[in-house]
């Protein structure tokens, strides 16, 4: 969740790029240790060349780890509650969406439990990298592998 709200807005190779930098700057993604963060993490954080410094996406990375551990039954269990398992495959890349229903759900939710930068178009890069959806397309050899 932390790099899809990074992504906003800017490429995922750059993101991607700096994964490594962002992986040891927020503590392996630990959320407890990111919930532990305050104003010289932060400050440390602006200074971090490895990722990219943007101070409102820093401070919902935080936040959003705070809100993560607050939820009953853990993030995972809260994500796995908009799966769509049964999407109809897309024919082409042009039928793969950006925002559906079940996202833009889930984004209203999270933004409810006090999540930032968590609009449908991130939620929905979410489930497609977490495997809540499966938009392969017709035909590809890795629709339905998840099942």
């Amino acid at each position: 969740m932390c790099l899809e709200a990074f992504q906003s807005g800017l490429s995922w190779l750059t993101i991607l790029r700096k994964r490594a930098g962002f992986r040891a700057a927020f503590a392996g993604f630990d959320p407890e240790r990111v919930a532990a963060f305050g104003p010289a993490d932060e400050a440390r954080l602006m200074a971090d060349a490895g990722i990219v410094r943007n101070r409102a996406k820093i401070q919902a990375t935080i936040a959003n780890a705070r809100a993560a551990l607050d939820l009953p039954g853990g993030l995972g269990a809260f994500l796995w509650r908009f799966a769509d398992p049964d999407a109809p495959a897309p024919k082409t890349t042009a039928d793969v969406p950006a925002i559906t229903p079940a996202s833009t759900a889930m984004a209203k939710e999270l933004k409810k439990n006090g999540f930032r930068f968590v609009g449908p178009t991130t939620a929905y890069a979410l489930m497609q990298a977490c495997g809540l959806v499966d938009d392969h397309l017709t035909g590809c050899h890795r629709r339905g592998a998840y099942r």
